[in-house]
């Protein structure tokens, strides 16, 4: 049975935007416009389903919320009105359609003087006020994850569940790295009930990561699948390595162990106020040169409306964790004699005093039978 996503709460979605009008407000702006319908939805509750025709949301620092739409009743119930726009002449569609939604939004940016957003261009071409980029600032304003958005990533995390389940069914000698892939898409497109959002992004075998090759595997491989399962805008992210002819070899299974080790090491870490770099460091410590193998990525990241998000644990920046964070952590072990190496991950939500774990597909690399 297909069950459908969790809806937004609108009463939250307000909630956001008077988190955003506080920050415009305390920055001098008059208003922010987001062209991302990720984010458009966050606020709003309006789903743009259809990637072909662009949208956009205007938030005005004193009140009142507007959806750019070509529908002319979408359901947007924490927005205030609708700006519509055509798309299309008899279904045809229209060129530089993001310049359609620019110049719908012109008379609404009359008389307002600086304005925020996620795309300054497009902003631009819709004339008036000054603007100014301010994607690095919302990222950071939004890293809370209210209860209605982890519903719906818990939602994405149990859709990237139904596709690992699928995974382990087919991996044997001789598969191609594109049947898994579509097989795995295909299983959690039917788990979320609709087109998803977003869909990646490690599909290869005897590598540590890549899109799926037209590629046979091979017997005595280890098959990395790091997925990112997109519904409606919110995007999970989990790792996985599996066994390719169920009969890893000692050093494969003792990087394996090694890893697991790690990863409850590094929960520990995982609490408000923690140093995010430090955490990296731990975690490297650990790994990084482990029995002549290495680990020579970030530890992890923030998800949510993007692939990647803050808080970063990563070296390149000084983040630390906050309440309602939503963090993936994904330690690695990487070298020849492990064809090619193991990474694992999974998702967690920062709470008041530590952290609530949302992800619970078994980490084996020899997965059990369903």
């Amino acid at each position: 049975m297909t069950v459908s996503p969790p809806l937004l709460h609108p009463i939250s979605c307000r909630s956001r935007q008077e988190t955003l009008r506080s920050w415009l407000r305390s920055e001098g702006l008059d208003a922010a416009v987001f062209f991302d319908r990720h984010y458009v939805h966050a606020l709003t509750g309006y789903w743009h389903e259809q990637p072909l025709t662009p949208t956009a949301v205007l938030v005005r620092r004193d009140g009142g919320t507007s959806v750019v739409s070509h529908f002319d009743a979408p359901f947007a119930p924490a927005a205030d009105e609708v700006i519509p726009y055509v798309t299309h002449h008899l279904f045809t569609l229209k060129e530089n359609l993001q310049s359609c939604v620019a110049e719908a939004l012109r008379p609404y940016l009359a008389g307002l003087s600086r304005i925020g957003t996620d795309q300054v261009s497009l902003a631009r071409e819709s004339g008036g006020p000054a603007v100014l980029d301010i994607t690095t600032d919302y990222q950071y304003l939004r890293r809370h994850k209210d209860s209605d958005e982890v519903a719906l990533l818990k939602f994405t995390i149990a859709c990237a569940d139904r596709a690992y389940a699928t995974s382990q069914q087919m991996i044997e000698p001789g598969i191609n790295e594109v049947s898994v892939m579509a097989a795995m898409q295909h299983e959690a497109t039917e788990a979320a009930g609709e087109f998803l959002s977003g869909w990646g992004q490690d599909f290869q075998s005897g590598s540590p990561g890549g899109f799926a090759r037209c590629r046979e595997v091979e017997a005595g491989e280890l098959y990395v699948l790091d997925i990112g399962v997109g519904v409606r805008g919110y995007r999970s992210d989990l790792c996985r390595t599996f066994s390719v002819d169920g009969s890893p070899t000692q050093a494969q299974q003792d990087a394996h162990a090694r890893i697991v080790e790690v990863m409850k090491m590094g929960e520990g870490y995982l609490r408000p106020g923690q140093s995010c770099r430090e955490m990296h460091a731990a975690v490297h410590r650990e790994l990084d040169g482990w029995c002549g193998h290495s680990f020579f990525h970030h530890a992890g990241h923030g998800i949510g409306l993007d692939a990647h998000e803050v808080p970063r644990i990563n070296p390149a920046w000084d983040d630390t964790f906050a309440e309602g964070d939503v963090v993936a952590f994904e330690p690695g072990l990487y070298g020849e004699s492990l064809r090619a190496g193991i990474r694992l991950e999974n998702n967690y939500l920062i709470t008041t005093t530590g952290f609530e774990k949302l992800s619970f597909y078994p980490l084996d690399l020899v997965p059990t039978a369903p």
